[in-house]
């Protein structure tokens, strides 16, 4: 009797350790609407419900795979379903407020480069370190962002 319950409580253990080991290993992982904009679903499927169309260079968290499907979470917390052959691995980032400044250096004092105004797209140049992240806007001009004001990281 003492053996199983002990048995019992190890399974238990275990279990509740592997599946924080797996949650905790979770990375996010976001993608940008390809060349074309794509259709954003309530269902996995084109016979779905049509929610909106997200434009070119958006980008989205992917939440779930399911096939063909990918289920994704925009800027604004919605979510919804589209095409994974319509999302890219090209990285991009949307900005949080208005008047953001994007800096020469990855400094607080760095001088500002230009400012960006909620909702403008910046294609990431480098991957996120130590709270900033180097961007591109359109226009051709590069420099550095803070990471907690924009989405898409």
């Amino acid at each position: 009797m003492l053996k199983s319950a002990l048995l019992s409580k190890f399974r238990w253990i275990a279990g509740a350790v592997l599946l924080l080991a797996s949650a905790a290993s979770h990375a996010v992982d976001f993608k940008t609407v390809g060349a074309s904009p794509v259709i954003l679903y309530d269902a996995p499927s084109a016979k779905g419900g049509k929610l909106y169309v997200a434009p070119r260079g958006m980008p989205l968290e992917v939440v779930l795979s399911y096939g063909e499907w990918v289920k994704v979470r925009d800027a604004s917390g919605e979510m919804a379903w589209t095409e994974a052959k319509g999302l890219s691995a090209k990285r991009n980032v949307v900005a949080r407020a208005a008047n953001l400044k994007v800096r020469a250096s990855p400094d607080d004092t760095a001088s500002p480069i230009i400012l960006v105004d909620k909702g403008v797209l910046l294609e990431m140049s480098e991957q996120a370190s130590s709270g900033w992240v180097k961007v591109r806007h359109k226009d051709g001009q590069s420099g550095y962002v803070k990471t907690s004001e924009v989405w898409g990281l």
